[in-house]
């Protein structure tokens, strides 16, 4: 017997055998990007981490600053669901209801819009059905660290919104107070994640409360207090810079829909 030619057998085993294992059972590293399905969103790996959540600013609703532990890595969205990745859920039966009006603006990679925190949960459930994967709203803390990406600042670039950098109310882009952006229209930060300040605002799955007094020092949703009212992070095309912050939560009636709210999906990594 050859004992090269068993070694590189056994190799061209291993390889193939490799491959035959889907994708998402192989272990992620942060940074790496990934989609489950050609309907599926694509998911960006954020590592693990201690950030600074909130600010010690003029808004109570950010107060107190705290360190919270992100103990895993994560996968959330590359970008906000659209409305394609909507429609695919909507012709398997997944998102009843009907097509959410897009005002005129045009579907395709614009962000799903008119979508309350209830119907949202339909898109979850369809898609984690679909891929056998734990999708979900992100917490209000994994969405911060995401959008924070490190950085300290209001803004992923500095405390300055500068011009044409994000969709909000005179910032100087094409859509600023006029509608939302097709999603990616604008640079990432340094996760590689794109309109989380700006375009629309965010549902997340945590239920409101007035401050951060008494949040979880980890990454979970906070589930107690008004959960009639959920909270909702990153602005919109139609508010002012200061509501795009990174650390600004806002809050909304979780049966409310509005051209101004949409969201983004996290994937439970093994």
């Amino acid at each position: 017997m050859n004992p090269g030619l068993g070694l590189a057998a056994l190799a061209a085993v291993l390889t193939l055998a490799l491959a035959a294992v889907p994708a998402h059972a192989q272990p992620y590293k942060p940074g790496d990007v990934f989609r489950d399905c050609p309907a599926c969103p694509e998911m960006v790996v954020v590592p693990p981490g201690i950030f600074i959540m909130g600010s010690s600013g003029a808004n109570k609703q950010e107060k107190p600053t705290r360190p919270v532990r992100v103990l895993k890595p994560f996968a959330i969205g590359k970008y906000e669901i659209t409305f394609d990745e909507w429609e695919a859920c909507m012709k398997e039966g997944g998102c009843p209801g009907g097509l959410p009006d897009d005002h005129g603006w045009g579907r395709g990679r614009r962000p799903i819009i008119n979508v309350n925190h209830e119907v949202v949960k339909t898109y979850t459930a369809w898609i984690s059905k679909k891929t056998g994967r734990v999708y979900r709203l992100p917490s209000e803390a994994e969405w911060e660290y995401a959008a924070r990406a490190g950085t300290t600042t209001d803004f992923p670039w500095g405390d300055d919104v500068g011009e044409n950098r994000v969709n909000c109310r005179q910032c100087g882009s094409e859509w600023s107070g006029k509608g939302s952006a097709p999603v990616g229209s604008f640079p990432p930060n340094s996760f590689g994640l794109y309109d989380l300040n700006g375009n629309v605002w965010e549902w997340v799955e945590d239920c409101w409360n007035p401050d951060h007094a008494g949040a979880p020092k980890d990454a979970r949703p906070r589930l107690d207090g008004d959960c009639t009212f959920r909270v909702m992070k990153g602005g919109s095309w139609y508010y002012f810079a200061r509501l795009a912050r990174s650390p600004y939560r806002f809050k909304n009636h979780a049966q409310v829909k509005s051209y101004n709210i949409g969201f983004r999906v996290v994937q439970e990594l093994p």
